[in-house]
Formats: C-alpha cells, sequence, structure tokens
C-alpha cells in the first residue's frame, strides 16, 4: 500500500484528463504521472532509498507535488515544511528529522543558509538554481532522465510516509508520523462520504505544506480523478472568478478564507451553479459565519473536524440538511470516537469530555517520542486533548467546545501558546509571557500576549515585541498585540489562569 502508487493509478486511468490547472498552466493525469516518474528518477541518481526524510521548504507550486509523490514512491518519507518557519524553527526541524535532503528555493535558502551549512549529512537542493545556460538546473536535471520507471514503490501499509511537525504544549514540536495505511483510507473514506467523482472541479486554495492543502485536497482531488484548480496565494477576488470562470463544484478552506469571501461577494457576485460543496475545517467555524455565508449564497458549509495525528476524523452529512451549524458531524467509515472524563470512562451524551479516536486513520506515534506516544493512547486509543459532547439524539453526531490543550487556531495555523511564550520570555525586558487566543472574526482568535516586564524598564514598545517574536518564529505563531500587566494571575496551586486574561478588556488590560 502506497498513497503514490495509489495516485499513479488514477492518472493512467483518466490519462488524457486535466489534473491541475496551476496558474493558467495545464497538466493532464498523463503528465502528471511522467512528471513524478521524472522527479522520481532524478531522486533516484541523488541517492534517495527507503526511509530517508525529505524536507520541503517551497511556496505552493508544481514542483512541491511532484517532488513529495516521487519521495513516496520511493519509500521516502517526506516533511513539508511552511515556507514561513524561521532559521531556529528550519534547524529544529532538520535536525529533529534527520532530514538527509532538503528541497528549497533561492528566496528561503538565503534566509536559512546557516543552518544547512552545520548539518553535514544533509543535500541541499534549489529547484530554481539557474544552470550556466540560464535554464533551471533541477528541471534539466529531471528532463534528462532515462526512460525507466524508478517507482517500486517498497513501503507496507504502515510504513511512515510523511512527518507532519505540531507543536507541543512543552513548546518542543512533535513529528506525527502518518503512514501509508492513514494517507490511502482516509482519502477513501472522504471519497465516499462527500460523493468525490472525476466529475468534479476543485479549486484549491489552502497551503501544500499543511495536512488540510495536501493530503486532504490534493491527495482526494488526484485519487477521486477530479480536476484541481488551483493558485500559489489565496485571493478572494480572483478565488471567487475562479469559481465562476472554471466551473468549480467543490471548495475547501479555513473560516477565515470565508470571512474573506463573505468581504468580497458584493463586488463580485458570482455565478455558483456550478457548485455542489463548501467544506470548511482546521478551526470553529462560528454560527453566525455559517449563517451569514448561507444567507448570501444559498449554500450551506459542510464542516468537519481533522487533526495532523488524525487527519480526517468526522463530517457533517452531504445531505444538506443534516448540516448542522457548531456540529462537526459523524465518524468517517473507518473511524470511531469516544467522549470520556478524566478517570477515562465514556460520559454520557449530551456531558462535555475528552474526544477519543480509534482507526486506520490514526497515526503511528510522534517521531523519537516513544514517551509522549505513550502518554498519547490509551488501551488502543488517542486521545486528541479536543473537549466535545456527543448528540444526546443521536450519540454518533460530534460537537466540540474547547481544546484541553490550549491551542490557538488562527487563521486555520495551530499556535501553541508555550512556543511563543518561551520566545517572549529569552527577550531581555521580559520577566514573564502568557499567551491566549482572543474571539476575531476575520482570524477566528488573535494570538495575545500578556507580558510582565523586568523592573526597571522603560519604552515598553509592543512592535519590538513583535518585531522580536518574528525574527524567531512564523509569522502567523507571531502576537497581534503585546500588553504589559503588573502580574499574571495565578490559582492557589501557582498555575497562571488564562481564562482570567482572555476576561480582559485588551485596551485597559
Amino acid at each position: 500500500m502506497n498513497m503514490a502508487e495509489v495516485i499513479s493509478r488514477s492518472c493512467r486511468k483518466y490519462e488524457p484528463k486535466t489534473a491541475i490547472l496551476y496558474e493558467g498552466r495545464s497538466y493532464s493525469f498523463a503528465e502528471m504521472d511522467v512528471m513524478v516518474k521524472q522527479h522520481a528518477s532524478f531522486l533516484r541518481g541523488l541517492g534517495v532509498k527507503k526511509g530517508d526524510r525529505i524536507a520541503i521548504q517551497l511556496p505552493k507550486c508544481m514542483d512541491f507535488i511532484f517532488l513529495h509523490l516521487a519521495a513516496l514512491s520511493l519509500g521516502a518519507i517526506t516533511l513539508p515544511l511552511n515556507p514561513g518557519y524561521t532559521l531556529d524553527e528550519v534547524r529544529y526541524f532538520l535536525t529533529d528529522s534527520g532530514s538527509s535532503f532538503f528541497f528549497s528555493d533561492a528566496a528561503r535558502f538565503e534566509r536559512v543558509q546557516q543552518v544547512v551549512d552545520e548539518i553535514p549529512q544533509l543535500t541541499t537542493i534549489l529547484i530554481d538554481e539557474p544552470s550556466p545556460d540560464g535554464f533551471d538546473a533541477v528541471q534539466q536535471e529531471v528532463t534528462k532522465v532515462g526512460a525507466d520507471d524508478p517507482r517500486d514503490y517498497p513501503t507496507g501499509e504502515d510504513d511512515v510516509a510523511m512527518i507532519c511537525y505540531t507543536s507541543g504544549t512543552t513548546g518542543k514540536p512533535k513529528g506525527a508520523m502518518i503512514t501509508h495505511r492513514n494517507l490511502v483510507t482516509n482519502t477513501m473514506a472522504l471519497q465516499r462520504v462527500w460523493q468525490w467523482t472525476d466529475r468534479d472541479r476543485l479549486l484549491h486554495v489552502l497551503p501544500l505544506f499543511h495536512v488540510h492543502g495536501l493530503n486532504v485536497a490534493l491527495h482526494g482531488g488526484l485519487n477521486a480523478g477530479c480536476t484541481i484548480v488551483m493558485h500559489q496565494a489565496f485571493d478572494p477576488h480572483k478565488a471567487w472568478m475562479a469559481v465562476e470562470q472554471e466551473k468549480c463544484t467543490m471548495f475547501m478552506a479555513v473560516p477565515t478564507i470565508y470571512y474573506r469571501l463573505m468581504n468580497e461577494w458584493e463586488t463580485v457576485r458570482p455565478a455558483l451553479d456550478s457548485m455542489r460543496v463548501f467544506i470548511s475545517g482546521s478551526a470553529p467555524l462560528l454560527e453566525n459565519l455559517f449563517y451569514r455565508f448561507e444567507d448570501a449564497t444559498g449554500y450551506r458549509i459542510l464542516e468537519r473536524y481533522g487533526m495532523t495525528e488524525a487527519q480526517m476524523i468526522t463530517s457533517n452529512p452531504f445531505d444538506v440538511d443534516g448540516r448542522i451549524p457548531q456540529s462537526v458531524g459523524f465518524p468517517l467509515p473507518g473511524t470511531e470516537i469516544r467522549v470520556v472524563s478524566d478517570a477515562g470512562r465514556d460520559v454520557e451524551p449530551g456531558d462535555v469530555g475528552e474526544v477519543w479516536l480509534r482507526g486506520d486513520n490514526i497515526f503511528k506515534g510522534y517521531w523519537q517520542m516513544p514517551e509522549k506516544t505513550r502518554e498519547s493512547f490509551s488501551d488502543g486509543w488517542f486521545r486528541s486533548g479536543d473537549l466535545g459532547y456527543q448528540d444526546p439524539r443521536d450519540k454518533m453526531r460530534l460537537y466540540l467546545v474547547g481544546r484541553a490543550k490550549e491551542l490557538i487556531i488562527t487563521g486555520g495555523y495551530n499556535v501553541y501558546p508555550k512556543e511563543l511564550e518561551n520566545v517572549l520570555e529569552s527577550h531581555e525586558d521580559v520577566l514573564e509571557a502568557a499567551v491566549v487566543g482572543m474571539p476575531d472574526e476575520d482570524f477566528g482568535e488573535r494570538v495575545t500576549a500578556f507580558v510582565v516586564l523586568r523592573s526597571g524598564t522603560e519604552g515598553f514598545s509592543q512592535e519590538e515585541l513583535i518585531g522580536f517574536c518574528r525574527n524567531h518564529l512564523a509569522a502567523y505563531k507571531c502576537p497581534k498585540t503585546v500588553l504589559p500587566i503588573s502580574e499574571l494571575p495565578r490559582n492557589a496551586m501557582g498555575k497562571i489562569q488564562k481564562q482570567v486574561l482572555q476576561q480582559k478588556d485588551e485596551t485597559n488590560p
């Protein structure tokens, strides 16, 4: 079982069709298969073998897709990295994963070259490095490879296909090991639940380094034989026009994108006759946005629930009447859920508890963190850290109410407070820091930091602290607001009471 092999079969089945329309350039399924084969030959020539970790830090582009699928076809493990990661973050991911190969471009490499030079076993390839005759050197090498197909798919179903880093509450990111079984079974389950077919045209506006954009949208679309209309970056006006002009039938996004689409609705008012489903995930969809979108467009958004360690877990029904605001729906085929108390016993429907998960979609464990892996499982059930309850009238329907691990989801991206707090407290003027999520109509949650300054510190500058954070972390992890406070509220045991901070008036903390 190999995800790249499954996609290659689809490519052969739907050869003449357009697989991806990227910024006006059309790639047929047949061409996709050839390009993946050529990239696999290129990787084989570099010495890539089964189990090698292949880090990819690129903007959304076709090279990312070809390299990812080519690496999987050789049994290698891909490590998709956010193009916005800073030098410190890239250093950790490359060294922790033991990556042997790092694919990037000139713009990103300039920011992280110091790190790359520190890792002797790492081979770095820039996809846009010019050759002596002025052409793209990597593309020239790819097209020069022989006709033999090196794709031997040497993996079992429980071999690791991807390592996707997800921050932990301690501030140390954990590499979730996602297997080929996880990828294939989840892809097939989504095709069934969302009634995905080769007649669909998916507008792809999500980043490729994220599980939502890569595992769900890209893998799912190619597997189903549908045409993927893909833009390098999201623009609400451009997206609305693409839905109309390209006759798109499917759209996947995070709530932030839906807010921005609504802000552009009156300007564009596109024809949506071709659309059959709008899907939202990666962050809670507020009820007012659910109804605002339906009132404006006539379409009821289908919300689902997923996470890096489990990919997609539940989905609202494809049947429009079954989509209920604030519910994340029912478990996907092959997935089981429980809602349990702190003692690990099932709670009654309607009562809140931690959501536990079991199924072929659940990851293998955390890379080189056996203790963290053991802590995350109980009798074969994965402890998600999410709080929710099951509908008293239909206990299979799930609602989420919060996150036990203090995760902030801003614009669909996960931010764990401890990682940012560690950076803030490394600043010479900051004694203590506490980071919380504040409600935000655009981002869902706004990253807000409360800081206790050291005595004698004068001339507090919010801009300076935000800039300091941006030097160490990707922009989405950094605070939108930094507020000075005389002391952090604590309970009798000395634990910071973040719920108190979230109730404060940000204009007068």
